[in-house]
Parts: structure tokens; sequence; C-alpha cells
């Protein structure tokens, strides 16, 4: 198992950031790597319950992930469960993903803990992933 843990400091508030993180609509606009869109998803992480994303890139090839949001506490935190799902649509090893906000003197800290990840060659494809879509995120929030 691996984990992977990453921070962005961003001059917005708190409950600013948290909506970004956690509202489905805020969500779509920096959701995926660059260059990947979502055409089908059921993503909104201000409740507890099942979700997913299908993130397809430009020759259209589509990568399907799903989960549950385990927890909710605005405007502090989100957990949910997270698991690519094979060509068959098979749902493959699961992770869990937690999305923690806290006050900073500028603004706000997201720190992204993804943890039970099946390798470090998986850690290291997350990192990749997650930092592409992190840096849409804070092209957003300046």
């Amino acid at each position: 198992m691996a984990d992977l843990k990453l921070e962005r400091d961003f001059p917005v508030s708190p409950e600013t950031l948290y909506a970004w993180v956690s509202d489905g609509a805020k969500l779509l606009q920096w959701w995926g790597p660059e260059g990947l869109h979502v055409p089908r998803h059921d993503l909104d992480f201000s409740r507890l319950g099942p979700w997913y994303s299908v993130m397809q890139n430009g020759e259209g090839q589509q990568f399907k992930v799903s989960g549950h949001v385990t927890h909710i506490d605005p405007p502090n935190s989100v957990g949910f469960t997270w698991a690519w799902h094979d060509d068959r649509d098979q749902r493959g090893p699961e992770s869990h993903v937690t999305f923690s906000v806290a006050a900073t003197d500028s603004g706000s800290r997201l720190v992204v803990d993804h943890r039970e990840l099946v390798d470090a060659e998986s850690a290291t494809n997350h990192n990749e992933g997650w930092t592409s879509s992190l840096r849409k995120l804070e092209a957003l929030c300046k």
C-alpha cells in the first residue's frame, strides 16, 4: 500500500475553497487532469453516498472512477472512497481520499490525502493526476 499527500494554498476563504471541493457544479470545473473533460457524472461531495465520474480525453478514451462519500464536515473536510473501473465496468482496488481545508494568513490551504493506493506506481500516477487537477483549481481561485 502507498499513500499520497499534496498541499496547496489558495487566496480564498476556507468556506469558498470548501465549496470548490464539495459542490458538484464547482468540482466539474476542475475535476480531472488537464486535457480531460467529464461527459457523465454524479459528482457531488456535499452529501453522503455514491458518486462517479467518467473522464474523457481528446481521442475519446474514457476513464471511469467511482466511490462513496464517507464523511462531510463543512468547511473543514470531505472524504470519499475511490476506485477505477476496467473496460468491463468492474471496480478495481479501492482507496480513500480526504480533502481537508484550513485557514491560513493569506486565505486557505487544501490538503489532498489519498491513502491505501495499491503500490508506489499507483501513487506516482495519482500524484500526476491530482497535481494537474489542482493546477486547474488554482487558475479558478485567483
